[in-house]
């Protein structure tokens, strides 16, 4: 195998993947509205939630509780009828419905500890979880205030006190900035890589590699690493001017590290993104079956859920996707500040399952190349 055929080959890749303007608006897609519209659009913390509540006691404390759901938590309460309730759940108007009973406040001056209903739609699961929460101890602390006056404390003979370790505000941008780097260079790994290949079959180029003194490795090679340093370079002007930059989060570790996975990774996704063109003869087909290994491999790589969370046996399958390592690797890197020392174990396992994805591709495309040649 000669470098000089892999690195003029590797050319000729990033020069048709120049005029191919819809590949070229997809990568810019990719690493710039793709990553800043979930990132501020989608929050996971407690944020603009609707609420009603049905005042059937409609007493001071009553109005002071309606009074202390304010922005930027909830919207301005909505005031319903206890008739209202099951209809508005079902509709989806409100995510949080509260009934505060008749008698409420005198049952409160009375130390008989009212109970007051709250409703929650479940279907909007981070934002349920942390909104019932924070109603939990608005319930709680608005009527200790009005009774006994603002300085009063409940009388907790414990006291937790909760630090936020990497992300202190809670900032769900963060975290989906980042994951979003992820899942782009996911799906684009593999898309790109595997569309070329299959380009050059649809376009009889491939005919034209074949009489010329080149191996299956050579033409391989090249397809990994034009299309790996395209992806590379996006991602990471995504992280210093998108990420960093627009939506101002840190990195608490090193550029060169990330960039230095990054790379591993790539390795790996445009393994199986070759692999995957040799078992399809057209676009249509691959796109059929990438999509589905994609959406796997992301969605259970510990990106979304931790992994922890998850089965023990699939858990352990998934410990075959190069996705969840790298995901490990980012977020150690990224938000723990991790050096080398760390993450090296991630870094071999993202190799290793890219040598064995590299030398399945390299089989099946030797076979492919073969039974063209015939």
């Amino acid at each position: 195998m000669r470098l000089t055929n892999v690195y003029r080959l590797g050319l000729k890749e990033l020069i048709s993947l120049r005029y191919d303007p819809v590949l070229v608006l997809l990568i810019l897609y990719a690493f710039t509205f793709a990553i800043i519209a979930p990132a501020r659009g989608v929050k996971l913390e407690l944020k603009n939630a609707s609420v009603a509540i049905v005042d059937e006691d409609r007493s001071p404390l009553s109005a002071r509780m309606a009074e202390s759901l304010r922005l930027p938590y909830f919207q301005s309460p909505d005031h319903i009828g206890v008739a209202d309730i099951d209809a508005t759940m079902d509709a989806g108007q409100y995510t949080f419905v509260i009934d505060l009973p008749p008698r409420f406040q005198a049952d409160a001056e009375e130390g008989r500890s009212p109970a007051v209903q709250v409703n929650v739609d479940a279907t909007a699961m981070a934002m349920a979880g942390a909104g019932a929460r924070y109603l939990e101890r608005v319930l709680t602390d608005e009527p200790l205030r009005y009774l006994h006056g603002d300085q009063a404390e409940a009388p907790d003979q414990v006291v937790p006190v909760t630090r936020l370790a990497f992300n202190p505000n809670g900032e769900s941008t963060w975290f989906l900035a980042v994951m979003q780097i992820v899942n782009m260079v996911t799906l684009l790994g593999i898309v790109l890589t595997g569309a070329a290949l299959i380009r050059e079959r649809e376009h009889g180029t491939i005919e034209h590699l074949l009489v010329m003194p080149l191996t299956s490795a050579e033409i391989m090679l090249a397809k990994v690493w034009a299309n790996a340093l395209v992806i590379v370079v996006a991602a990471t002007l995504a992280m210093l001017v998108v990420v960093q930059g627009l939506l101002g989060v840190p990195n608490a570790g090193s550029l060169g590290l990330f960039v230095l996975g990054l790379g591993v990774y790539l390795f790996a996704l445009t393994a199986f993104g070759i692999l995957l063109a040799t078992l399809t003869r057209t676009m249509p087909q691959f796109g059929l079956l990438s999509i589905p290994l994609f959406l796997v491999m992301y969605m259970l790589s510990g990106a979304n859920t931790p992994l922890d969370a998850m089965p023990d046996l699939l858990r352990r399958l998934m410990l075959i996707s190069p996705t969840t390592h790298f995901v490990a690797f980012v977020q150690s890197v990224v938000f723990r500040g991790a050096g080398l020392e760390l993450v090296w174990p991630h870094l071999a396992a993202t190799l290793g399952l890219g040598a064995l994805a590299f030398a399945i591709a390299l089989a099946r495309f030797r076979q492919t190349v073969s039974l063209t040649r015939l």
